[in-house]
């Protein structure tokens, strides 16, 4: 699966560990996602939907 979330996350300005700490996640589980290596959980999912204040599907691609 595709995403914006390193993208998003610069445009903040906010580095991971600040990210996964908001989100209540690892570094690790950041640096996945971000490189397309694991797909976040539905409840993970809405969680960085509801962070950046944006729809899922504008975050995450199928």
């Amino acid at each position: 699966m595709k995403n914006k979330l390193k993208v998003l996350r610069e445009e903040r300005g906010i580095s991971q560990e600040e990210l996964a700490r908001k989100l209540g996640v690892t570094r690790q589980t950041i640096i996945a996602i971000e490189k397309g290596k694991y797909d976040p959980s539905l409840r993970l999912a809405f969680k960085i939907s509801k962070f950046f204040g944006k729809p899922i599907e504008e975050i995450f691609k199928w």
